[in-house]
């Protein structure tokens, strides 16, 4: 996603989030990676879907939290698990 579009789709909708019953909080257990992985994930600004890089800090069964850039502002937010594709690492020469 080009970065200027990004910031001024951001600029005109808020970044939308899953619910605490969407996540199903009360009954799902929440992994969080001290290791966070790089994916694409698709976020909702508003009626906007955007395509971002992110990584990947938490999930559980049915939806990931992730963190991302908006310029030079960090971005966090709840999508469904089906929204993140994950970005393959560059494994170290010794492995």
């Amino acid at each position: 996603m080009d970065e200027r579009i990004l910031r001024r789709i951001a600029s005109q909708s808020p970044l939308q989030t899953l619910t605490d019953k969407e996540l199903q909080r009360d009954v799902l257990p929440i992994t969080r990676d001290p290791q966070p992985k790089p994916c694409k994930a698709w976020v909702r600004f508003g009626p906007h879907a955007v395509r971002v890089d992110a990584v990947v800090v938490a999930w559980n069964d049915v939806a990931c939290g992730i963190q991302f850039s908006i310029g030079d502002r960090p971005a966090r937010c709840w999508v469904w698990a089906n929204a993140v594709t994950p970005v393959p690492q560059a494994r170290a020469p010794d492995e």
